[in-house]
């Protein structure tokens, strides 16, 4: 049987690497975003607050990882951070995969939905040291030419400073917190 766990943590903290790295089929929450011209974002400090939850779509999310528990298969979109746009879609299949991680930083409005929707989930939190996220963030987000150098370091210390914040309502929420080596040796069994 197919085992769905919800990834939880900050902007880079190395979600997505674990994911791979435990031979998971990956889902990237990311990929849910909204686009940028979409009517009434939430805006920050003059620019689209992209960590806030109104600029994702959660139902969307929820349905596909209910087609992939349920049918073993999903359409879903793929994002571009870089042009704040969805440009087109994939299909995922479960195939032969027993894992399926859904990770990003919605996890945490997602736990919720599948809950309420019946569908089995563990919640991991990856918990990680924030100085250290902030420098893997701000390396990938600059190679990755996600948004403007400016608009990557005022996001960065916004982010840096949240984590607490994100952790506890993380703990709260029932996700569990593990470090990166103990995700993956629980993950990858």
């Amino acid at each position: 049987m197919t085992h769905l766990v919800l990834l939880a943590g900050p902007s880079g903290g190395g979600k997505s690497r674990l994911a791979r790295l435990a031979g998971a089929l990956p889902v990237r929450l990311d990929d849910f975003y909204r686009d940028a011209d979409a009517p009434g974002l939430p805006c920050a400090h003059g620019i689209i607050d992209w960590d806030d939850p109104a600029t994702w779509d959660g139902d969307g999310a929820l349905e596909a990882l209910r087609a992939l528990l349920q049918e073993g298969v999903a359409v879903v979109p793929t994002y571009s951070i870089a042009q704040s746009r969805r440009v087109g879609e994939h299909t995922l299949e479960v195939g032969e995969h027993r894992l399926i991680v859904a990770e990003g930083i919605f996890a945490l409005d997602l736990l919720p939905l599948l809950r309420e929707a019946g569908l089995p989930v563990s919640a991991v939190y990856l918990d990680r040291n924030r100085w250290l996220v902030a420098g893997l963030r701000l390396r990938r987000d600059l190679a990755q030419h996600r948004k403007s150098p400016g608009v990557l370091v005022r996001r960065g210390w916004s982010l840096l400073c949240a984590q607490p914040r994100q952790r506890q309502r993380a703990l709260a929420a029932g996700f569990r917190p593990l470090s990166m080596r103990a995700a993956l040796d629980e993950l990858a069994d």
